[in-house]
């Protein structure tokens, strides 16, 4: 008799336990949202890190890119998600420390609604000019820029990028005397500083290396705190003499609040992992990019700090979304 009620209590148990056993987490593909348009970053570099997080994981990732409204419908996306570790958002620096502070009756705030995992990496600034522009410095730049208020203009990929706030600041910083001009992305700004209607631009180095190269754009400056190997004879902003402009465009993984702290964890450590291996640095540098490898905790505040920073360049340049 206690041998038969041994029995039925062990398999309740396994009949209670087993269904949660087998849907432990992940059993199925993650979704990782990307706010932006597809393109080369950072689609092509979170495919060079895929196959090492999904051996390691041991489940597949596919890409979303949901792009509009500076990033806000993709971020929205992932905010309005189920906090079970099946959608993630990959997103900038703008969608976390710079469109909340420019979009007044923004429906999230990533502070709030956002739970961070990692900031994997980020991309220098390129401080760029036409070649036929008549500067080689940044303080020449700066000379020619107060000489003739209004006469010259800049460009960005976007509203309220890095790139936008770089330039702002620069605006900002000869008297408010630069005119805004926004792209919707960084091929058609290209374009508008080769024919020479944009004077100055920022952008990371795989958008403008061939025509550095080339001689048909200058280069400055660079925003990081050390030189890039591939334009190592262009200093940094603080080498320049403009610390203040140290920014760059940084990319992390979050998912919505409320995703089980295991969760986080598990995916931090997975994501952070091949950040060590040589060939992932490789690519990421080919492609002008630096690993970062922030954990969650750390995460959360290098955002909240940026968002800060950020917001006082918005607040000071009245800057608003376009």
């Amino acid at each position: 008799m206690h041998c038969r009620l041994w029995v039925f209590a062990l398999a309740f148990v396994v009949a209670t336990i087993g269904p949660s056993l087998a849907q432990e987490w992940p059993s199925k593909p993650i979704r990782v949202v990307i706010p932006n348009a597809p393109g080369p970053v950072p689609d092509v570099m979170f495919r060079v890190m895929q196959p090492i997080v999904e051996q390691r994981l041991g489940a597949k990732f596919y890409l979303d890119n949901k792009g509009g409204a500076d990033g806000n419908i993709g971020t929205a996306d992932v905010v309005r998600s189920a906090p079970d570790g099946y959608t993630l958002l990959l997103g900038p620096t703008g969608n976390y420390a710079v469109t909340p502070h420019m979009y007044k009756n923004l429906e999230y705030n990533p502070l709030r609604d956002l739970d961070p995992i990692a900031t994997l990496w980020e991309a220098p600034l390129i401080l760029t000019v036409p070649a036929s522009l008549p500067v080689k410095t940044f303080r020449e730049l700066e000379a020619l820029i107060r000489s003739a208020p209004g006469k010259y203009n800049y460009g960005s990929p976007g509203s309220g990028s890095p790139s936008h706030l770089f330039s702002a600041q620069l605006s900002l910083a000869t008297g408010d005397s630069m005119v805004y001009v926004p792209f919707k992305g960084p091929s058609p700004l290209v374009t508008a500083m080769l024919a020479g209607d944009i004077h100055v631009a920022c952008y990371s180095l795989a958008v403008v290396v061939g025509h550095l190269k080339s001689g048909k754009l200058r280069a400055l400056a660079v925003s990081s705190k050390q030189r890039l190997p591939d334009i190592a004879d262009i200093p940094t902003t603080a080498e320049a003499g403009y610390p203040q402009f140290a920014a760059t465009n940084w990319w992390t993984l979050s998912a919505p609040r409320g995703t089980p702290p295991r969760i986080i964890e598990r995916l931090a450590a997975e994501f952070l992992a091949p950040l060590n291996d040589a060939e992932v640095k490789r690519k990421t540098l080919e492609m002008g990019h630096l690993t970062v490898g922030l954990g969650p905790k750390e995460t959360a505040a290098f955002i909240r700090s940026e968002s800060e920073r950020y917001k006082k360049i918005v607040d000071d340049g009245k800057i608003t979304a376009q």
